[in-house]
C-alpha cells in the first residue's frame, strides 16, 4: 500500500516531505487532545496531524507536497482508533475541494484495484463513490436541514425517534454537538455499506481550518469534506484559509470553547500564524488515515488486526 501512494504521487510530480513529530505547541481543536512529552524543563507535544508544519512548508516553497508519518492523539482507544497511527496529508497549489475529492477517488481507486483480498472479498462488484452535501444528508435520513435548525430540535427528533441520548447532551447545548450526535447515529448508518461517501459542505461553525464560502442556495457553509467507507471515517479535507487574522481567532474561540469544557488552555502556534502572515498560497489538502485504509482493503472491523504493535503491545 506504502509503494502504491508513492507511485502515485511520483506519477504527479507531488513531492515528498518529512516534518518534525514533536512540537513546542498542542492543538487547540476543542474535539482532540494532544500527547504530552517533556524535552529536559520543557514541555512539548506529540502532533495531531502534521498540518502546521507542512502549511510552513507550502508558505515557503510553494509546491504541492505529502507525506507519510505518524500522528498521535491522547485517550482515543477502541476498534477504529490507536493512540499512535499513520496519516497520509497532501497539499495541492491551486485545487478546490472538488478537484481534490477527484484526486482522492482516484487514489482510493488504484490502492483498491491493486488489492487482491479487496477485489476477492467483492466479487467483481463495482467500486461504488457517491457524493452528499451536509444538508442533503440530513434532509434524506432525518427530515432536518442542519443550517436552519436548533438544539432543541435535535433534542425532539432524538426523543421521538429512540435515539439514545448521551449523559450531558441537554436540549439547550451546542448545536454542533447536536449534529455531531445525529451525523453518527443516524446518517452515517444509512450511507451504502460497501461503498465510498463524500460528505460536503459542513456547517459554517465546523469550518476548523477551511474556508468558509456560500452553497447553491446562498447558505455559508465551510470548504471542506470527509470521506466514508461505509460508517468508517477515512479521510478530512479543506479548501485552506489562507487569512492569518481569521485562523488566530479560529484557534482563541477554540481555547474559549477547550475552557468550557474543562480541557487546558494551549499556547496558539505563533511559527504557523506567522507562515500565513509570509502568504500561504491557495490550496487544498487532506488527511487520509492509512490504517483504516489498511482496514478496508482487508476487510476487518478492528484496527489492531492491521497493526504490528498496538498500543497493546506496544
Amino acid at each position: 500500500m506504502l509503494k502504491n501512494i508513492r507511485a502515485f504521487f511520483d506519477d504527479r510530480q507531488v513531492i515528498e516531505v518529512e516534518t518534525p513529530l514533536l512540537s513546542h505547541h498542542a492543538t487547540t481543536d476543542p474535539h482532540l487532545d494532544s500527547l504530552r512529552s517533556r524535552f529536559r524543563d520543557q514541555p512539548c507535544y506529540l502532533n495531531t496531524s502534521p498540518e502546521y508544519a507542512m502549511k510552513r512548508l507550502l508558505a515557503s516553497w510553494r509546491i504541492s507536497i505529502y507525506q507519510i508519518c505518524k500522528a498521535f492523539r491522547d485517550d482515543e482507544l477502541g476498534s477504529l482508533h490507536n493512540p499512535e497511527f499513520t496519516l497520509l496529508e497532501w497539499y495541492r497549489l491551486d485545487y478546490d475541494c472538488e478537484q481534490l475529492m477527484d484526486e482522492l477517488t482516484v487514489l482510493i481507486e488504484t490502492l483498491c484495484a491493486r488489492s487482491a483480498r479487496f477485489l476477492s472479498l467483492r466479487g467483481g462488484k463495482k467500486i461504488r463513490f457517491e457524493r452528499l452535501s451536509y444538508q442533503q444528508a440530513f434532509e434524506n435520513f432525518l427530515g432536518i436541514n442542519p443550517h436552519r435548525t436548533t438544539s432543541a430540535e435535535c433534542y425532539r427528533f432524538a426523543l421521538s425517534h429512540g435515539v439514545e441520548i448521551p449523559q450531558g447532551l441537554g436540549k439547550d447545548d451546542v448545536l454542533d454537538d447536536w449534529l455531531d450526535w445525529l451525523l453518527t447515529q443516524r446518517v452515517l448508518p444509512a450511507f451504502q455499506k460497501e461503498g465510498f461517501t463524500f460528505l460536503y459542505d459542513y456547517p459554517a461553525s465546523q469550518c476548523a481550518l477551511a474556508k468558509i464560502g456560500r452553497d447553491t442556495q446562498g447558505v455559508a457553509v465551510a470548504r471542506r469534506f470527509e470521506l466514508f467507507y461505509g460508517e468508517i471515517e477515512l479521510a478530512n479535507g479543506f479548501h485552506e484559509l489562507t487569512d492569518p487574522a481569521e485562523q488566530l481567532q479560529r484557534f482563541k474561540l477554540e481555547n474559549k470553547a477547550r475552557k468550557q469544557r474543562g480541557k487546558d488552555f494551549v499556547c496558539i502556534d505563533n511559527h504557523f500564524i506567522a507562515a500565513l502572515e509570509a502568504g500561504l498560497p491557495e490550496c487544498s489538502g487532506l488527511a487520509l488515515g492509512l490504517d483504516r485504509v489498511l482496514m478496508v482493503l482487508l476487510g476487518v472491523e478492528n484496527i489492531e488486526q492491521v497493526l504490528s504493535f498496538s498500543w497493546a503491545n506496544a
